[in-house]
């Protein structure tokens, strides 16, 4: 008989777990016959995704929440049949901090950029000047170089730079924990230079495509989030994958050396195993793969796909000592303030799974592009930044029950402006030279959950499509 060909994926984090769990799907259901093995380097898998539960508060050490407009984590979700465990989070006034002062996130934006006149015309974030400036939208003609830019200046050319200051940039900068004015705008926001090509305007695109909607919702119908996790916090959705896939996860095993071979691939572990595979999935951060396939000098030009490191500390107190308690979700921060933190999420309003009756959960965010030497403080000095940043605002009296810090060190990949070349470069190499070999995850198409999920479903198409 002849023998199951055999797959290799490193890397387990949502994108390798994912690719897993659709390549097996295939698998069972077309009776491909393959051998599926998954090696992470840790003890653990599901990558940054990391539930804890501590003194009956249900913490997110890395991402709290997917995002409800893009499908793939969803199907991913019904497909694994945990759909009953999903909560959505509680809609409420979210604010940006500008100069000290906290104001109401301006309404009828997407992803901050203004769609509707009326309220920007209302908004207190800018001033009246800002105002008129972002109007020029409308009426600037559109771009005719169609070279790639940063997004913060095609930003700034249509809508001035008070605006994007003072709204675009904390919610875009922080997203990405990036650098606005460094982002390439085909990599990572395509769809505003589409609007602006093809209707003159990026507003006026907004407004083509994404309408305002007539229906009116009446009191008994309570807003749905955009968001949702599950009752007992992402780790579920990891759990779930990793039960599916229990003899195909190998942990503690990192890849310290890939060989082409004239019939595949050979891989090296730390442990001294070697593995065999016909096809490879790399789905770990590119900043391992150049020293892995060394003998590969095309592939260090992932090198220069940038990586920042960030933060997040978690905060719990008792509801009392928050003097200062806000009606909301949750604040940005411009990047022009003197404050390091760049968010806050009151995560025991936005969450209320997550939080114990008379309790507050607050989670804040550090580590600007411009401040990456935070993340290398200890926790007690990091938290102790964040409280001063906190009291600015919200007037906390006393010291946390406790506090959780995670750090991410050189973990979130920046699409820098020339990003899409060196991908398609490093791939246009791989094609010829290394067949066999998918190169996917956060690194390269796109770095949410869902995104890495639809990254990994697609790879395990690949593969599948190459084995058949």
């Amino acid at each position: 008989m002849t023998p199951n060909k055999k797959v290799v994926i490193v890397g387990g984090g949502i994108t390798g777990l994912s690719a897993a769990y659709y390549l097996h799907k295939e698998k069972q259901e077309q009776e491909i016959p393959i051998d599926i093995t998954l090696v992470e380097a840790s003890d653990r898998v599901g990558g940054r995704i990391h539930t804890v539960k501590r003194d009956g508060f249900t913490i997110e050490k890395g991402p709290d929440s997917l995002l409800s407009r893009k499908p793939a984590a969803m199907e991913l979700v019904e497909s694994l049949n945990i759909k009953g465990k999903v909560v959505r989070n509680s809609t409420g006034q979210s604010y940006i901090l500008v100069k000290n002062k906290l104001h109401k996130m301006p309404k009828g934006a997407y992803m901050g950029v203004p769609k509707e006149i009326k309220p920007l015309l209302n908004s207190k974030v800018i001033t009246t000047r800002g105002k008129l400036r972002a109007l020029m939208d409308l009426v600037m003609p559109k771009s005719k170089d169609t070279e790639d830019q940063s997004l913060g200046s095609f930003m700034r050319r249509r809508f001035g730079d008070e605006l994007v200051d003072n709204q675009i940039d904390p919610l875009l900068s922080g997203i990405h924990s990036g650098d606005i004015d460094q982002m390439s705008l085909k990599a990572i926001y395509p769809i505003f230079e589409k609007m602006e090509q093809e209707y003159g305007s990026v507003m006026r695109g907004l407004q083509q495509t994404m309408p305002v909607s007539k229906k009116k919702k009446t009191s008994k119908q309570p807003s749905v989030g955009m968001f949702y996790s599950f009752e007992d916090g992402l780790q579920t959705l990891v759990e779930a994958l990793s039960n599916h896939l229990n003899d195909i996860i190998k942990c503690n095993r990192a890849v310290d050396h890939i060989e082409k071979k004239e019939d595949g691939y050979h891989l090296l572990l730390n442990n001294g195993e070697v593995l065999f595979a016909d096809v490879v999935i790399m789905t770990a951060p590119h900043t391992n793969v150049p020293e892995m396939l060394s003998k590969h000098e095309p592939m260090k030009q992932l090198n220069k796909i940038p990586a920042t490191s960030t933060a997040n500390v978690i905060l719990a107190f008792d509801a009392k000592q928050i003097k200062r308690d806000l009606d909301g979700t949750g604040f940005l921060v411009t990047r022009n303030s003197d404050y390091r933190i760049t968010a806050c999420t009151w995560t025991h309003r936005k969450w209320a799974n997550t939080t114990p009756d008379g309790k507050a959960l607050l989670r804040c965010y550090v580590g600007k592009p411009d401040d990456q030497n935070i993340v290398d403080l200890t926790d007690e000095e990091i938290t102790a930044i964040v409280l001063k940043d906190l009291n600015k605002v919200m007037k906390i009296k006393g010291e946390p029950l406790f506090h959780e810090v995670t750090r991410f060190k050189n973990a979130r990949p920046q699409y820098h402006v020339g990003h899409l070349e060196i991908v398609h470069e490093v791939r246009h190499y791989v094609d010829h030279y290394l067949p066999g070999f998918i190169l996917t995850g956060s690194s390269y198409d796109g770095t949410g959950i869902p995104d890495c999920i639809e990254h990994g479903k697609y790879s395990a198409h690949q593969a599948s499509n190459l084995i058949k």
